[in-house]
């Protein structure tokens, strides 16, 4: 654990989400999970809300982290590399996390602090798709006519329903992964079909 009391609460309350879901969670959970009493909880976080909100802050710098990670020398390279980052099947312990994240994330339309955090997950999706496509638009080595703002649209909405359909109903993002990679080639064509496929 951290020496940090505020950073190990944290990282008590990632484990306790994992193994107990948002729904069943308790601040004795999360104490449980750390050397932290659930007094010591109390007085860095006011609430389970603004304890999530701490969280999914730290999992935003993460995520971010991961994606500006995955490079590749072609904009279809660097495409690909977000997708596996994005569409890759995790070990059992993400998989746990990733079910209870969607609890959270069903909160959102009823708490501002999750729903802001969640929109800027949605947002920086977007940016990179868009910018990834922008670039192979700019280099010639994606279609011309290819709007990247529409292209990020329809990715994000993909990859978003893949990861839900994956932890939701136990779906291999394997051939989730085939359609999006179709999408991908169906909206690029004609410069990735020429040369620049995984």
């Amino acid at each position: 654990m951290d020496d940090d009391p505020a950073a190990e609460i944290l990282d008590a309350t990632y484990l306790a989400l994992c193994k107990h879901g948002y729904a069943d969670l308790t601040i004795q959970n999360i104490a449980d999970e750390s050397d932290r009493s659930k007094a010591t909880i109390h007085y860095h976080y006011d609430s389970k809300e603004e304890l999530f909100a701490a969280l999914l802050d730290r999992l935003y710098e993460r995520y971010v982290a991961r994606i500006d990670a995955a490079d590749g020398d072609t904009a279809r390279q660097r495409l690909d590399a977000v997708l596996d980052v994005l569409l890759a099947d995790e070990a059992p312990l993400d998989h746990e996390f990733h079910t209870a994240v969607l609890a959270v994330t069903a909160r959102a339309p009823h708490d501002d602090a999750i729903r802001e955090r969640v929109a800027a997950f949605d947002r920086r999706l977007f940016e990179t798709f868009r910018d990834v496509v922008a670039t192979g638009v700019d280099a010639g080595e994606f279609d011309a006519d290819a709007e990247p703002a529409v292209v990020a649209e329809q990715l994000v909405t993909t990859v978003k329903g893949a990861q839900i359909r994956r932890f939701a109903a136990e779906r291999s993002t394997e051939r989730s992964r085939d359609a999006v990679d179709g999408l991908v080639e169906t909206r690029l064509q004609p410069a990735v079909a020429e040369g620049a496929g995984r």
